[in-house]
């Protein structure tokens, strides 16, 4: 199994990073996690711009990577428990994650995913949105591969 987290962030060496990169090492007995950080002069713009121009932007940034199976996050996807993440990659060969911008996604745009999920009802920044996310998908390997840690 394969997973790719898409996230609209520069990569850094911080604290964050450090813990995100543990839950992928620990998820590699089980899939193989990879994060994809896009960041570039456009979305470095959308941080200065409006609701509307941002979210294009967003769309124009990740739509070349929508192949396979595709899962937003997004505030207004529908909350999941662990068990049913699990389900979501589970017999999966490939599962792609796109983190939403500040603004979200185009509703448009969120019509072209498989699943849209949300994390939780508050907003997370892009870092602790990814932190999170890995250490679900942790848990959701754990779970389906009956690994004590989901307990």
């Amino acid at each position: 199994m394969k997973i790719n987290i898409y996230t609209i962030l520069k990569p850094s060496k911080d604290n964050y990073d450090i813990l995100i990169q543990d839950f992928i090492k620990m998820s590699s007995k089980f899939a193989k996690v990879q994060i994809f950080y896009i960041f570039n002069k456009d979305i470095a713009k959308a941080q200065t711009i409006g609701e509307k121009e941002s979210q294009e932007l967003y769309t124009k940034t990740y739509e070349p990577y929508l192949k396979g199976y595709n899962v937003a996050l997004d505030v207004l996807g529908k909350p999941l428990d662990t068990y049913k993440f699990a389900n979501l990659i589970e017999n999966r060969m490939e599962v792609n994650f796109f983190i939403g911008g500040a603004y979200g996604f185009q509703r448009d745009f969120l019509n072209r995913f498989d699943d849209v999920i949300s994390l939780s009802n508050l907003t997370f920044a892009h870092k602790l949105a990814c932190l999170v996310l890995c250490e679900q998908i942790f848990r959701g390997l754990s779970v389906i591969n009956n690994h004590p840690y989901h307990k």
